[in-house]
């Protein structure tokens, strides 16, 4: 079974030395006082390309030889491996063909732009990764170009894991706790490996999101295992199935796998930005949030964070505060079917609402031919308590409602 070995990731930190940032491992004051621990985070959302994944893809590239690179490179991604490939091509002076899903963002495609410059050739392709990744792999074979795999490859690998490299340099205590974001698992296949030939106290617990758990799925089959569905929402760990080379090491490495909700997620980044002033994709702050499922055993411990990436795109704003709020139980929605008389509505909510209550989503449209027509309403609460006593104030009143919070498939469509 293939392994980093440490010779190896530190040549790798060699070769990509000249294009990668010494991120800081700082301790983050206001967390560290949350969980009574000593919190460091390891910011590689400070990367030149705002995410750890130049390093593998420029230690990739920089590893081929001539003839692998006379017909230049490929890569599919949607995201932070694009632009680390797109930098590496410009750096190296390396024609590379970057394939990337339809819908994907304008601004993410401006980003993959800027970073590669003239070096690189954008081509989207089909609605989805898994799309554009098949035509990524065809135009390989027809052109004979060498694929640059965005976690499942040794090189990569060890590209990764030289940030295991710069936390334990740094380190001023030993780390009892490392938590490390899990997508395909490259980082946490390179980070766990070097810590745990360096420093084997250290328990490494690897983190996904719920809606994307494919490490976990494959760890309980015992064998790697695709996702049939998947919530995209945290992209940059959001992947239907990791890799094979992956997996092999992060069993071995991995002490525990903690599983983080989406709107916690969101919470999280809602929180550094407020604290903090620091500013993380969904991918870069599930670590942190997976912090609370380990508050009772990391008191007193020294704690490290792989703070992943920053590439937010800032229109994502309002769904994240609007996950945030439906994750903590502060926002409800409802269909409500109203009587269609003069008054109805002002007599709804002299009776349902609270005098904290507020609502922030309405939808009515009058129906003449019937008695009743239906109202989608969200209510934003001051306190999560504050339910028990809004569902109250509705039975009483006889309000008929359906609560869209429980059902996800009417509930994608106000969100």
């Amino acid at each position: 079974m293939y392994k980093p070995l440490l010779r190896d990731v530190q040549k790798a930190r060699q070769r990509i030395s000249s294009v990668v940032a010494h991120t800081p491992l700082a301790q983050n004051v206001a967390l560290s006082e949350q969980y009574s621990a000593s919190i460091l985070l390891k910011r590689e959302d400070l990367q030149r390309v705002r995410s750890y994944k130049i390093r593998g893809a420029y230690n990739k590239i920089a590893s081929l030889s001539e003839a692998q690179l006379a017909n230049g490179v490929v890569c599919a991604s949607a995201g932070n491996h694009a632009q680390g490939v797109a930098f590496a091509c410009s750096s190296l002076g390396i024609h590379g063909t970057i394939f990337m899903p339809t819908p994907t963002p304008s601004q993410k495609v401006k980003q993959v732009k800027m970073f590669g410059k003239s070096s690189i050739e954008i081509v989207l392709a089909g609605d989805t990764f898994d799309d554009a990744y098949a035509e990524a792999v065809r135009f390989c074979e027809e052109h004979k170009s060498t694929f640059i795999h965005p976690f499942n490859d040794e090189k990569v690998i060890e590209g990764q894991a030289t940030v295991g490299l710069d936390i334990l340099n740094d380190a001023e205590h030993p780390i009892d706790y490392l938590f490390v974001p899990i997508g395909g698992g490259g980082l946490a296949a390179g980070v766990g490996s070097v810590f745990k030939a360096i420093s084997p106290d250290t328990k490494i617990i690897g983190v996904e999101p719920v809606g994307a758990a494919s490490m976990k799925a494959s760890l309980d089959a015992g064998e790697v295992t695709s996702l049939r569905e998947i919530d995209t929402f945290a992209d940059g760990v959001a992947v239907r199935r990791v890799g094979e080379l992956t997996f092999a090491i992060c069993r071995e490495a991995l002490d525990d796998l903690v599983l983080v909700p989406e709107g916690k997620i969101c919470s999280t980044i809602l929180q550094l930005y407020n604290e903090s002033a620091i500013v993380v994709e969904p991918a870069g702050g599930i670590t942190i949030s997976a912090l609370d499922f380990y508050r009772d055993k990391i008191k007193g411990k020294t704690v490290a964070c792989v703070v992943s990436g920053s590439n937010n795109d800032i229109t994502r704003m309002e769904e994240i505060k609007d996950r945030s709020l439906l994750y903590e139980g502060l926002k409800h929605y409802f269909v409500i079917r109203l009587p269609q008389r003069a008054g109805a509505l002002r007599e709804l909510l002299d009776h349902v609402l609270g005098p904290s209550d507020d609502i922030t989503h309405f939808e009515y449209k009058k129906k003449h031919s019937r008695d009743k027509g239906p109202v989608v309403i969200g209510i934003e609460l001051r306190q999560k308590e504050d339910f028990d006593g809004l569902i109250a104030r509705m039975n009483e009143y006889g309000v008929v409602y359906e609560y869209l919070n429980e059902k996800p498939d009417l509930f994608q469509f106000l969100l």
